[in-house]
């Protein structure tokens, strides 16, 4: 796994052992940020389940300004943290030991919460969709992203997101990998 483009394009990144973490496949990952590649640039990104820290990472390379992972994983924290200082792009970086859930109860009591324009969305494979599902509502919910901001859901085979007709959403399909991009359209 690499970082696809910008300043820190050819960078390898460290992963995590086993089938804890689903790593987004390198032509997924061109794709589609080939697609939001205007919308990244300046972005502050939320990388949720953030596993090795790829996606915040590529958003940081192609020219996000600032990115926030979360993750329970003990493990995966380390490798984010070396994966930020090889590419050098740790200024940038927040990086938050936190199970999903908790990172957003935290952060829906802080008055002067700071929004995202985008959210990547990979959890595990086991509870895939279940967490995706109760992510995308609690953010929309709680107005964590703003108005014209994204976000980025990666499900497997058969798990295709029922997705709320409030906000405007494509899926690519890549063999078994379906991205659902949803455009939030409201701003709470």
């Amino acid at each position: 796994m690499r970082i696809i483009a910008g300043t820190a394009r050819g960078t390898t990144l460290e992963t995590p052992a086993g089938d804890n973490t689903r790593p987004t496949l390198g032509r997924v990952k061109e794709n589609f940020f080939n697609a939001i590649n205007f919308d990244v640039i300046g972005a502050r990104v939320l990388d949720l389940f953030a596993g090795s820290g790829q996606l915040g990472l590529e958003a940081l390379s192609r020219g996000a300004r600032e990115a926030v992972f979360v993750d329970a994983d003990a493990e995966c924290i380390k490798i984010i943290k070396r994966n930020a200082q090889k590419t050098k792009l740790y200024e940038k970086c927040s990086i938050l030991k936190r199970d999903y859930s908790e990172y957003l109860s935290e952060a829906e009591k802080c008055v002067n919460f700071e929004k995202f324009d985008i959210v990547f969305i990979d959890p595990p494979y086991e509870r895939g969709k279940r967490l995706i599902k109760n992510s995308v509502d609690r953010l929309l919910k709680n107005g964590f992203v703003y108005g014209g901001g994204l976000l980025i859901c990666e499900t497997g085979d058969g798990e295709m997101l029922d997705l709320n007709e409030n906000n405007a959403s494509k899926v690519y399909k890549y063999g078994k990998i379906y991205i659902t991009i949803i455009e939030v359209k409201n701003e709470r």
